[in-house]
């Protein structure tokens, strides 16, 4: 392995060969940001301790991201029952590798305090309702992830694009997600909680999709048949000509349409960063069962829509908190990818991780990552995977960045 502080889960060849060309180059880092209604549901997440405190939790951790913990926030990143921001690893390796930064408003409810670039989307509803986002909104996120995604892509020379997200509750619009494509994924997703709510996410899940599939004209097996309508705006996007405006692949949801009912405004707009950039350079997806759905979702939109898109080039990284997460099963999901009618062209995606470890940390909040707190978020996998491959940081020189951007916020406004 090119690393010893990166492990390959699943894929192993196809990831050590993306290590390998990637080793030595620094990436870009692009964080999409979004919001779903879900999150506000008691229970459902832990990344902000209220309801209330999860409506600001993007825009807190953007602030952080962007300007450092000295920097007087406008949105401070909010109490947690346990643990720490995962921003905290993202902003440790970002600053001291100086690697760019790019923050994108899918869809919140306030703007962030940080020079980001507003997409034009809007948060999404409860998933449970299957009414999530107007259909309008998804295809105008769809377009301008691959606009965005072409322009990253042609400002990378030979490094590769990191695409991360921070969208609370984004684990169980993930599920749906998953769930909508065919895949067996109830049970196995992630989530910020030391023992995985499955129960709850479940649940509003099957509501979702049961009235989505309810506001359908004809369904066969639980899935819609008939043509999958291609929107010219999407086409013209695309590097190759669509065939037809009637889709080949019959019985089978518009992924797109699927996002609408049971989505969050994060997921189509990093599917169409990732196969616009695939094309010319490296992708890695930042996160654990979120990206695992994105990468579902990338596979079902190119077979959909016929859209041209370099499988090879693309990977997934996260924490082994995520990836071996005894309350999920994320590497059975990445394989399950595989197995889908919907989600074949992409196959299994190489699933990475960093081996971070806090379990010598002097700071509690930190060691409650290895209790199961967080896990993950603001591609904090990614960027230590970026800190290895780039520089060798080893695993004392990761916590000891991490601990000074932690010591620095504790003592900044004393």
């Amino acid at each position: 392995m090119p690393n010893s502080q990166i492990r390959i889960y699943t894929q192993k060849e196809q990831g050590e060969e993306w290590l390998r060309r990637y080793r030595g180059c620094l990436p870009v880092f692009a964080c999409v940001l979004g919001f779903t209604e879900t999150a506000l549901i008691s229970g459902i997440s832990s990344a902000g301790r209220t309801p209330e405190d999860r409506k600001y939790t993007a825009c807190a951790d953007a602030e952080f991201l962007y300007y450092g913990p000295e920097h007087k926030a406008q949105y401070p990143l909010p109490p947690l029952a346990a643990g720490a921001s995962p921003v905290l690893i993202s902003r440790a390796v970002f600053e001291s590798l100086n690697i760019p930064v790019h923050l994108f408003n899918a869809g919140l409810p306030q703007p962030p305090a940080v020079p980001v670039i507003d997409l034009g989307g809007s948060p999404a509803k409860c998933l449970s309702g299957g009414a999530a986002m107007e259909i309008t909104t998804v295809h105008h996120l769809f377009e301008q992830g691959l606009l965005w995604g072409e322009r990253l892509a042609g400002n990378i020379q030979q490094g590769y694009l990191i695409v991360g997200e921070c969208v609370v509750g984004g684990t169980t619009t993930a599920l749906a997600i998953l769930t909508g494509l065919g895949i067996d994924a109830a049970g196995k997703v992630n989530s910020s909680h030391p023992v995985c709510n499955h129960a709850q996410k479940w649940a509003l899940v099957q509501a979702g999709l049961e009235k989505m599939m309810g506001s359908r004209r004809h369904l066969v097996g639980g899935r819609e048949q008939g043509e999958i309508n291609l929107q010219s705006s999407i086409q013209n996007r695309s590097t190759e000509r669509s065939r037809s405006p009637k889709s080949q692949i019959q019985n089978s949801v518009d992924p797109l349409k699927l996002v609408a009912a049971v989505g969050d405004p994060m997921q189509v707009v990093v599917a169409g960063m990732a196969i616009a950039a695939s094309r010319s350079c490296g992708v890695m997806l930042a996160g654990g069962t979120q990206m695992l759905a994105v990468y579902a979702l990338i596979s079902a939109i190119a077979q959909a829509y016929t859209l041209s898109w370099q499988p090879e080039a693309v990977v997934i990284g996260t924490t082994r908190w995520v990836a071996e997460d005894p309350t999920g099963a994320t590497v059975d999901l990445a394989l399950s990818l595989g197995k889908g009618s919907l989600t074949q062209s992409g196959g299994i995606p190489p699933l990475l991780a960093t081996h971070l470890s806090f379990a010598d940390s002097r700071y509690p909040q930190l060691r409650a990552y290895e209790q199961g707190f967080v896990k993950e978020g603001m591609g904090a996998g990614a960027a230590c995977i970026a800190a290895h491959l780039s520089q060798s940081w080893l695993q004392h020189q990761l916590l000891a960045a991490i601990e000074a951007q932690l010591e620095r916020l504790s003592t900044a406004f004393d």
